[in-house]
């Protein structure tokens, strides 16, 4: 008998005949002789409406009072699914996050989980119930219900997974598995049998939807494996797991284009030790997470213009925080842009293969499309670009790196080397 955590997204659970799909196949896992927990989103468009129903009544609704709203929607979802299964003679038992042990630090709308305490949940395990949590949700230090951000669900499901020692945590989507883009931009978009935590991390924080990216480093630092598979289809899934040497082999992974991004340039900063780490120490204590940094130094070397990215969720706060700062640092200003995309090329190849960037930057540069921003690390590129080019840059980045195709490797082979077509494990 093995443990499984499952994680049902919105679009899995979006309505009545949604749910019920979702509960006659959680309840075929349990037949099998397997326990089952299963953490849900809200029900679809739930958390949007309830957002526009805040700002109905207050533009600026407080943060404790929307993390009282939104924990709601996804104990609407658990109650329900429950219900659903009731139906079908199963024993289920609903929680919400603070019934289930997960217990968070006090920040409001993206807290992070500091202890899971799954007690109950065992309990209930060992009475022979399916379990259904709330994800998105816990309890802080003053009993008060905090929200995880977006996705936040993902890192419910992971962390359970992690504190139960589940056998695999399995993530449902709306999508069969982890595809090497977007396949509502690119068609030809292939589904990867495998990939490693760090590349699907990287592809995480740079826009791919899939997952969240702190679920995904939460995995990998504690060893979940974790499965994306379809919600709607019997098929094969996309596994991430841990690196193995095969990997390497393929060079690029995938392509992620993130649009929900802001740049923010702080203009003529006087060039001097200290006025940076200010900057950036004011927008962490804001709970603010910056990404790209970009610093122009003038000719002259006395003055200098600092942008950085932002997600577009934190423009207004970021510019709020920058006001107060730039007479403090005596800037002659900010600017800011909304209309900006991050795209990313990813895959652990890059380690051992030259040339990337170049060939990166000349495809784009083919079709006329602007960098304004580029930032690197060792297995991933990332450029800016104007919102309107991300679309076609995904598309000439996928078909550059012939991502469209199955890897080929090359393998010893009587009579000499052979190129093969490989899995994506690269074996």
């Amino acid at each position: 008998m093995a443990l499984f955590v499952q994680k049902y997204g919105g679009a899995s659970v979006a309505d009545p005949a949604c749910i019920q799909h979702v509960a006659r196949r959680v309840w075929r896992t349990r037949q099998l002789g397997h326990d089952v927990v299963v953490v849900v989103s809200a029900m679809g468009d739930a958390t949007d409406n309830l957002i526009a129903l805040a700002r109905q009544v207050n533009p600026n609704p407080d943060a404790r009072e929307m993390d009282m709203l939104l924990a709601t929607g996804e104990q609407m979802s658990v109650a329900i699914l429950a219900m659903a299964l009731h139906a079908l003679g199963a024993k289920a038992v609903s929680m919400t996050g603070p019934q289930a042990g997960i217990f968070a630090e006090p920040v409001h709308r993206k807290a992070k989980i500091t202890r899971v305490q799954p007690d109950r949940i065992v309990s209930a395990l060992k009475a022979g119930h399916i379990v259904i949590v709330a994800g998105f949700q816990g309890l802080d230090p003053f009993e008060d219900i905090v929200t995880l951000g977006r996705g936040g669900s993902d890192m419910t499901a992971v962390a359970l997974a992690w504190a139960l020692q589940a056998d695999r945590c399995q993530f449902y989507k709306d999508v069969t598995g982890v595809f090497t883009t977007d396949p509502r931009i690119v068609p030809e978009a292939r589904q990867m049998d495998e990939i490693s935590y760090d590349e699907m991390l990287e592809l995480a924080s740079m826009g791919a939807e899939v997952l969240q990216s702190r679920a995904v480093e939460f995995a990998k630092n504690h060893a979940v494996r974790l499965e994306v598979l379809s919600s709607f289809e019997d098929k094969p899934g996309t596994l991430v797991t841990a690196e193995v040497g095969t990997m390497e082999n393929v060079v690029v992974r995938g392509v992620a284009a993130d649009k929900e991004q802001a740049k923010v340039t702080i203009l003529k900063v006087p060039d001097r030790p200290g006025i940076a780490a200010g900057i950036f120490q004011a927008l962490a204590q804001a709970n603010i997470n910056v990404d790209m940094i970009v610093l122009n130094v003038s000719a002259q070397g006395q003055l200098a213009d600092i942008s950085f990215t932002v997600p577009a969720t934190d423009l207004a706060q970021a510019l709020k925080v920058v006001a107060v700062v730039v007479p403090e640092v005596s800037s002659a200003g900010m600017t800011h842009d909304q209309g900006i995309a991050k795209i990313s090329i990813v895959g652990i190849g890059m380690r051992s293969h030259s040339g990337i960037a170049a060939r990166m930057f000349s495809a784009l540069a083919d079709h006329g499309i602007d960098l304004h921003m580029i930032s690197t690390s060792e297995i991933k590129i990332s450029v800016v670009i104007p919102t309107a080019q991300a679309d076609e840059a995904v598309r000439i980045l996928h078909r550059e790196f012939e991502l469209d195709k199955p890897p080929t490797v090359v393998v010893d082979a009587p009579g000499g080397k052979t190129q093969v077509a490989s899995r994506d494990q690269g074996a």
